[in-house]
């Protein structure tokens, strides 16, 4: 097995540099060797690297992150109701990530991101009656994949939903392109409304890419995003380290990074 640092490569590797808990467990070695040699700050920032640590792989930095990004509020469900009986609405899903293979499927699937954001759709979809669209391609870092992750995606949706997508995008790599290639599919079928779908972490971003984009369509774009929480911050297990509360914060990190990289 060889080793090619392409572009797919190079950001990945940046990626692991800028994401917890790389930069944490960094500050922490410094803070040692520091305090090795007599510097007292040393201990201070060993214990700063730990304590981050600690608190980046829980539910409530996680939370508290994502207020802190200015993520839109959830939907109320008074809201969804009241968008029934319409018929120039669309739900749009935007793809966070698929499988090649998995074997007790015997072929892709999709990952968590896309998995929920799907199943929220569906749900917003049935309750509005909007048609539902899904927008995903082949990432710039999703080397692996062989099919489009629309493709995959319309497959879970018509046969474990029973809700065929009415639109499929499959050409996008990124969020730029999710807008660009995805709205005019749904302007020129007369929607005048979007309801964005994708996670808290994502939504600030996904929301500036299509707003730009649905301008000069006529679209209007409501963001409808999950993940959010209004009880993340009271339990004792949520300042505790859990897989959930890691990925949490990871993934807002790296919304953050993006979006002052004007990605």
């Amino acid at each position: 097995m060889s080793l090619h640092l392409d572009y797919s490569g190079f950001k990945t590797l940046l990626l692991a540099l800028a994401l917890p808990p790389v930069p944490l467990l960094l500050l922490a070695a410094w803070g040692g060797w520091r305090l090795r040699h007599g510097r007292r700050a040393g201990g201070w920032m060993l214990g700063l690297a730990l304590a981050l640590a600690w608190l980046s792989a829980t539910e409530a930095a996680g939370e508290l992150l994502s207020r802190a990004s200015g993520s839109p509020a959830a939907l109320t469900r008074a809201q969804v109701e009241a968008l029934k009986g319409r018929s120039d609405g669309a739900v749009l899903v935007l793809g966070g990530g698929v499988y090649r293979h998995l074997p007790e499927y015997d072929g892709g699937a999709l990952k968590r991101p896309t998995a929920e954001r799907l199943a929220y759709g569906v749900w917003l979809a049935r309750r509005t009656g909007w048609p539902l669209a899904f927008s995903g391609g082949i990432g710039w870092t999703a080397t692996e994949l062989r099919q489009p992750e629309a493709e995959i995606v319309a497959r879970v949706a018509a046969e474990d939903y029973a809700l065929p997508l009415r639109w499929v995008e499959s050409r996008s790599r990124d969020t730029r392109e999710n807008a660009a290639n995805s709205l005019p599919l749904l302007a020129q079928a007369g929607v005048k409304e979007v309801l964005l779908v994708t996670d808290d972490g994502h939504m600030r971003r996904a929301l500036r890419a299509f707003e730009a984009a649905a301008a000069p369509l006529g679209l209007r774009i409501v963001p409808a995003p999950i993940g959010l929480r209004d009880d993340a911050l009271g339990g004792f297990d949520d300042w505790c380290p859990s897989a959930d509360g890691f990925s949490r914060v990871r993934n807002i990190v790296y919304e953050t990074l993006a979006w002052w990289a004007g990605r």
